[in-house]
């Protein structure tokens, strides 16, 4: 059995989640998760991916990766999606294997064959589009943004859920018409829950539309290492 490293605090909403799922699923199959967290700053990791400053956010979680090393991690996991958008620069600076939500959404895409895609999640994330990470895993697929003013809307009701934990039953009422319009106007097949706090609100079976819940597939990932 692997010992899997987790950087949580980058969403605590999401860290939580993780853990409850990760538990859960190895229960289901018979295993104890052999786990290790450490607590990073939400508000720090946000404002490094603000100013663009790449460089600074891989430092940063590279000292917690090394932490995470040394309590025995054989692996680490980034249980959110935004502070991908420093692989690059994170990968040179560490040693351990990072099972990476990016690889794991690009399996589960290519594996349901789809085409077009849109994503919900934080403006940056939303923005980037995957910063070009999906074209690996999934050649095939096209993300859709949405438009500017939607893009800001989702990045709103993010951005509340990530700082409350709470829903906002008319933002996320939003969000479901915001989907189906994207389905409508834009072709869009389905949308990639690509914001871990969003597992607040709603998931693959409560959303309303056809999505991939993006922390599922990783702790899939995560599981399966767990269970090695």
């Amino acid at each position: 059995m692997s010992c899997v490293g987790i950087v949580g605090g980058l969403g605590v909403g999401a860290t939580v989640d993780y853990y409850r799922r990760i538990t859960a699923a190895c229960r289901a199959r018979g295993v104890v998760p052999d786990l290790a967290i450490v607590h990073a700053d939400v508000d720090r990791g946000q404002g490094y991916v603000r100013d663009g400053r790449l460089e600074a956010l891989a430092e940063y979680l590279a000292g917690f990766i090394g932490r995470l090393e040394r309590a025995g991690a054989e692996a680490a996991v980034l249980p959110a999606v935004t502070p991908h958008i420093c692989i690059a620069e994170l990968r040179p600076r560490i040693s351990l294997p990072l099972i990476d939500i990016v690889e794991a959404i690009g399996g589960e895409v290519k594996r349901r064959n789809l085409r077009r895609v849109a994503l919900f999640g934080t403006t940056f994330t939303m923005q980037g589009s995957l910063w070009g990470q999906l074209s690996g895993p999934a050649p095939q697929v096209e993300i859709v943004k949405p438009r500017p003013d939607e893009i800001d809307f989702v990045g709103r009701a993010y951005q509340r859920l990530l700082d409350t934990q709470q829903g906002d039953a008319a933002e996320t009422e939003g969000l479901r018409r915001l989907a189906a319009e994207l389905q409508r106007r834009d072709g869009v097949e389905a949308v990639l829950l690509a914001g871990t706090d969003l597992a607040v609100i709603f998931d693959e079976e409560t959303a309303g539309f056809p999505c991939i819940d993006c922390a599922r597939v990783h702790i899939d990932a995560i599981v399966e290492r767990l269970a090695a």
